[in-house]
């Protein structure tokens, strides 16, 4: 239980300073506009989405405090 406590802490600090060294990420959305028959036609969408500020702060938090406690913890 110590050892994954360990790594759910340590995955969570990690994500926490990819979050903060790069907030928003890029992705690509395929969407179907039309369908006649056997021919569809689509249209490729480029959007992005940011990382809010508050969850960057939150997993760094609980990475800090799970990998302390399983640190501290007894055996």
């Amino acid at each position: 239980m110590k050892r994954l406590a360990f790594l759910l802490g340590l995955l969570c600090f990690v994500a926490g300073i990819v979050f903060l060294v790069h907030p928003s990420f890029e992705y690509q959305k395929r969407d179907e506009i039309a369908k006649i028959g056997p021919i569809t036609a689509t249209v490729e969408k480029h959007d992005s989405a940011q990382v809010p500020t508050g969850v960057t702060a939150a997993l760094l938090i609980a990475g800090v405090l799970l990998i302390v406690a399983s640190v501290r913890s007894k055996s």
